[in-house]
Protein backbone atom coordinates (compact mmCIF):
# COMPACT_ATOMS: atom_id res chain seq x y z
CA UNK A 1 0.00 0.00 0.00
CA UNK A 2 2.83 2.40 0.86
CA UNK A 3 4.38 1.95 -2.58
CA UNK A 4 1.07 2.66 -4.29
CA UNK A 5 0.51 5.88 -2.29
CA UNK A 6 4.12 7.04 -2.78
CA UNK A 7 4.02 6.36 -6.51
CA UNK A 8 2.42 8.19 -9.39
CA UNK A 9 -1.11 7.19 -8.28
CA UNK A 10 -0.55 8.64 -4.81
CA UNK A 11 -1.55 12.24 -5.61
CA UNK A 12 -4.72 11.03 -7.35
CA UNK A 13 -5.62 8.77 -4.44
CA UNK A 14 -4.95 11.58 -1.95
CA UNK A 15 -7.09 13.91 -4.08
CA UNK A 16 -9.98 11.42 -4.01
CA UNK A 17 -9.60 10.75 -0.28
CA UNK A 18 -9.66 14.47 0.47
CA UNK A 19 -12.79 14.94 -1.62
CA UNK A 20 -14.49 12.24 0.44
CA UNK A 21 -13.28 13.39 3.87
CA UNK A 22 -13.93 17.10 3.30
CA UNK A 23 -17.36 16.35 1.83
CA UNK A 24 -18.14 14.31 4.93
CA UNK A 25 -16.85 17.14 7.14
CA UNK A 26 -19.06 19.68 5.38
CA UNK A 27 -22.15 17.49 5.66
CA UNK A 28 -21.28 16.65 9.29
CA UNK A 29 -21.02 20.32 10.26
CA UNK A 30 -24.28 21.23 8.57
CA UNK A 31 -26.07 18.25 10.14
CA UNK A 32 -24.59 19.19 13.53
CA UNK A 33 -26.27 22.58 13.23
CA UNK A 34 -29.53 20.77 12.47
CA UNK A 35 -29.14 18.51 15.51
CA UNK A 36 -28.86 15.20 13.61
CA UNK A 37 -27.42 13.36 16.62
CA UNK A 38 -27.39 9.86 15.15
CA UNK A 39 -25.67 10.53 11.85
CA UNK A 40 -23.04 13.04 13.01
CA UNK A 41 -20.80 10.68 15.07
CA UNK A 42 -20.84 8.02 12.36
CA UNK A 43 -19.91 10.54 9.69
CA UNK A 44 -17.17 11.90 11.99
CA UNK A 45 -15.67 8.42 12.40
CA UNK A 46 -15.29 7.83 8.67
CA UNK A 47 -14.19 11.41 8.04
CA UNK A 48 -11.31 11.13 10.52
CA UNK A 49 -10.33 7.65 9.33
CA UNK A 50 -10.01 8.84 5.74
CA UNK A 51 -8.25 12.05 6.81
CA UNK A 52 -5.54 10.15 8.73
CA UNK A 53 -4.70 8.10 5.64
CA UNK A 54 -4.67 11.16 3.34
CA UNK A 55 -2.64 13.43 5.61
CA UNK A 56 -0.23 10.65 6.54
CA UNK A 57 0.47 9.94 2.90
CA UNK A 58 0.88 13.64 2.08
CA UNK A 59 3.31 14.17 4.97
CA UNK A 60 5.38 11.13 3.98
CA UNK A 61 5.68 12.61 0.50
CA UNK A 62 6.34 16.30 1.21
CA UNK A 63 9.16 16.15 -1.34
CA UNK A 64 6.54 15.68 -4.10
CA UNK A 65 4.68 18.78 -5.25
CA UNK A 66 2.09 16.47 -6.85
CA UNK A 67 1.20 14.89 -3.50
CA UNK A 68 0.83 18.35 -1.95
CA UNK A 69 -1.31 19.55 -4.86
CA UNK A 70 -3.42 16.39 -4.62
CA UNK A 71 -4.01 17.09 -0.93
CA UNK A 72 -4.86 20.78 -1.46
CA UNK A 73 -6.92 20.23 -4.59
CA UNK A 74 -8.89 17.48 -2.86
CA UNK A 75 -9.68 19.84 -0.01
CA UNK A 76 -11.01 22.54 -2.35
CA UNK A 77 -12.98 20.06 -4.44
CA UNK A 78 -14.31 18.31 -1.35
CA UNK A 79 -15.72 21.58 -0.07
CA UNK A 80 -17.68 22.07 -3.29
CA UNK A 81 -18.89 18.46 -3.30
CA UNK A 82 -19.92 18.71 0.37
CA UNK A 83 -21.99 21.83 -0.23
CA UNK A 84 -23.61 20.20 -3.27
CA UNK A 85 -24.41 17.04 -1.27
CA UNK A 86 -25.94 18.99 1.59
CA UNK A 87 -28.11 20.91 -0.86
CA UNK A 88 -29.32 17.66 -2.40
CA UNK A 89 -30.09 16.20 1.03
CA UNK A 90 -32.08 19.34 1.98
CA UNK A 91 -32.44 18.34 5.61
CA UNK A 92 -34.49 20.58 7.86
CA UNK A 93 -37.09 23.28 7.61
CA UNK A 94 -37.25 26.81 6.25
CA UNK A 95 -39.35 29.85 6.98
CA UNK A 96 -40.45 31.63 3.82
CA UNK A 97 -41.50 35.27 4.21
CA UNK A 98 -43.36 36.88 1.33
CA UNK A 99 -44.22 40.56 1.08
CA UNK A 100 -46.55 41.60 -1.71
CA UNK A 101 -48.29 44.84 -2.56
CA UNK A 102 -50.87 43.38 -4.92
CA UNK A 103 -51.62 39.69 -4.49
CA UNK A 104 -51.55 38.76 -0.82
CA UNK A 105 -54.77 36.80 -0.69
CA UNK A 106 -54.10 35.07 -4.03
CA UNK A 107 -50.60 34.00 -2.98
CA UNK A 108 -51.80 32.78 0.42
CA UNK A 109 -54.70 30.84 -1.10
CA UNK A 110 -52.46 29.28 -3.76
CA UNK A 111 -50.02 28.10 -1.09
CA UNK A 112 -52.84 26.73 1.05
CA UNK A 113 -54.24 24.89 -1.97
CA UNK A 114 -50.84 23.17 -2.31
CA UNK A 115 -51.01 22.04 1.33
CA UNK A 116 -48.80 24.63 2.99
CA UNK A 117 -49.71 26.26 6.28
CA UNK A 118 -49.85 30.01 5.82
CA UNK A 119 -50.11 32.96 8.16
CA UNK A 120 -50.96 36.26 6.55
CA UNK A 121 -51.34 39.76 7.91
CA UNK A 122 -51.27 43.33 6.73
CA UNK A 123 -48.44 45.77 7.05
CA UNK A 124 -47.30 49.11 5.82
CA UNK A 125 -44.25 49.46 3.57
CA UNK A 126 -42.51 52.42 2.00
CA UNK A 127 -45.09 52.63 -0.78
CA UNK A 128 -48.19 51.83 1.25
CA UNK A 129 -50.16 48.75 2.28
CA UNK A 130 -48.56 45.31 1.89
CA UNK A 131 -49.54 41.77 2.70
CA UNK A 132 -47.05 39.69 4.69
CA UNK A 133 -47.24 35.94 4.29
CA UNK A 134 -45.29 33.42 6.36
CA UNK A 135 -45.03 29.69 5.80
CA UNK A 136 -42.85 26.98 7.31
CA UNK A 137 -41.82 24.27 4.84
CA UNK A 138 -39.37 21.43 4.44
CA UNK A 139 -36.22 22.71 2.72
CA UNK A 140 -36.82 20.49 -0.29
CA UNK A 141 -40.17 22.28 -0.81
CA UNK A 142 -38.68 25.77 -1.05
CA UNK A 143 -38.49 25.74 -4.86
CA UNK A 144 -42.15 24.81 -5.25
CA UNK A 145 -43.17 27.59 -2.83
CA UNK A 146 -41.06 30.11 -4.74
CA UNK A 147 -42.53 28.95 -8.05
CA UNK A 148 -46.07 29.33 -6.70
CA UNK A 149 -45.34 32.86 -5.45
CA UNK A 150 -43.73 33.80 -8.79
CA UNK A 151 -46.81 32.50 -10.63
CA UNK A 152 -49.11 34.71 -8.57
CA UNK A 153 -46.91 37.77 -8.00
CA UNK A 154 -43.59 38.00 -9.87
CA UNK A 155 -42.79 41.25 -8.03
CA UNK A 156 -43.15 39.87 -4.50
CA UNK A 157 -40.29 40.27 -2.03
CA UNK A 158 -39.26 36.85 -0.69
CA UNK A 159 -36.80 35.85 2.02
CA UNK A 160 -35.98 32.36 3.24
CA UNK A 161 -34.48 31.60 6.64
CA UNK A 162 -33.73 28.51 8.69
CA UNK A 163 -35.57 28.49 12.02
CA UNK A 164 -33.58 27.43 15.10
CA UNK A 165 -36.46 26.57 17.43
CA UNK A 166 -39.98 25.46 16.52
CA UNK A 167 -42.75 24.85 19.01
CA UNK A 168 -46.26 23.77 18.14
CA UNK A 169 -48.17 25.07 15.12
CA UNK A 170 -50.08 23.14 12.50
CA UNK A 171 -46.98 21.12 11.51
CA UNK A 172 -46.01 20.35 15.12
CA UNK A 173 -49.04 20.14 17.43
CA UNK A 174 -46.68 19.00 20.20
CA UNK A 175 -43.18 20.22 20.92
CA UNK A 176 -40.69 18.93 18.36
CA UNK A 177 -37.74 16.95 19.72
Amino acid sequence: MTELLAGMWGPIIIFGLRIVDVSLATVRMLLTMRNARKAVPLIGFFESLIWVIAVGTAIQNLHSIWHILGYSGGFASGTLVGIWLEGKMAVGLATVRIITRTSGEEVADALRDRGFGVTEFEGHGRKGQVALIYTLVKRRQIESVLAEVERNDPGAFISVEEPRIIRRGWMFPVRRK
